[in-house]
C-alpha cells in the first residue's frame, strides 16, 4: 500500500502549493479532463482502502491503524467529489435558469 497522506485527493483540485508537496505536476488541460481525473484519484483511494481491509481480514496485515487511516481517507475524497458534483449541479441549474 502506498504512504497514507490526506493532501494526495486535493492535489488535483488544488493548485501549485500541493502540486510542490506531492510531487505531481497537474497537466494543463479542459474542466472536463480534470474532473475525470478527479474520479479517477478517489476510484484508486478506494481501491487502496478495499484492499486494505481485504489485507487486514485474511491476516496479510496487522496494522488496524493503517487500515482505518485508508478507509477514512477513502470515505473523506468520496465526500468531497460528492460535494464538487453538488456545486457543478447547482451552478448548471443557475445558468440554466438565466435569461439570455
Amino acid at each position: 500500500m502506498n504512504k497514507i497522506g490526506m493532501g494526495q485527493p486535493l492535489s488535483i483540485l488544488k493548485g501549485n502549493e500541493l502540486e510542490k508537496e506531492t510531487g505531481r505536476e497537474i497537466q494543463k488541460g479542459s474542466f472536463r479532463e480534470l474532473l475525470k481525473n478527479s474520479i479517477h484519484e478517489v476510484d484508486r483511494v478506494q481501491k487502496e482502502a478495499m484492499q486494505a481491509a481485504e489485507d487486514l481480514a485474511v491476516g496479510k496485515t496487522e496494522n488496524i491503524h493503517e487500515t482505518m487511516i485508508a478507509l477514512k481517507k477513502a470515505e473523506l475524497t468520496f465526500k468531497m467529489m460528492m460535494q464538487v458534483r453538488n456545486k457543478i449541479v447547482k451552478a448548471y441549474e443557475e445558468i440554466m435558469r438565466m435569461q439570455v
